[in-house]
């Protein structure tokens, strides 16, 4: 059974996730605005992983005996000065995401809560890959410039991704 500290944490956790999802889908709109839809795709991927994410979260609680207590969603931005504006703040939001999972998993360390470490594992994991992936696209707009063709082909590339879920977690009923 989890702790109410630890329950406290993870509550607050679902509900950054859930934010989460919602900032991206604001990006997508905004990408979409921008005429960019497939750069609007890669967010509404991300929109998905990070419901997925929550709901991983949300089952994991469930699961220890916990109470899930769902909070209010604070407001997003929804405009930028650019894509690559965009891209920079998926960065620092990922940064802080990460942050905010490291500190969950000090959290379960010093209540050697050591089931909750390993459900958290994957997450750090996570949040490994989701900088790296934004900074590789900051990389590419910042390589590309102004040139149109540069940002219609890696818009292209980005109209690519499809979803896949994160995790067998996150499929559980």
């Amino acid at each position: 059974m989890l702790n109410k500290k630890l329950e406290d944490a993870l509550n607050a956790q679902i509900n950054a996730e859930m934010w989460s999802a919602y900032l991206y889908l604001s990006m997508a709109a905004y990408c979409h605005s921008e005429g960019c839809s497939g750069t609007a795709n890669w967010y509404e991927i991300q929109f998905q992983e990070e419901q997925a994410h929550a709901k991983i979260l949300y089952n994991y609680v469930v699961s220890r005996g916990g109470r899930v207590v769902l909070s209010p969603i604070d407001a997003v931005p929804t405009t930028w000065n650019s894509i690559l504006d965009v891209f920079e703040n998926t960065l620092a939001h990922e940064q802080k995401v990460t942050s905010l999972i490291n500190d969950l998993y000090a959290l379960a360390l010093q209540e050697n809560d050591f089931a909750t470490q390993s459900m958290l594992k994957w997450f750090i994991d996570e949040q490994v890959e989701e900088e790296e992936n934004a900074q590789e696209i900051i990389d590419k707009l910042r390589m590309i410039g102004d040139n149109g063709y540069g940002k219609y082909m890696l818009d292209k590339e980005l109209e690519a991704r499809v979803y896949t879920t994160p995790s067998p977690l996150a499929s559980k009923e």
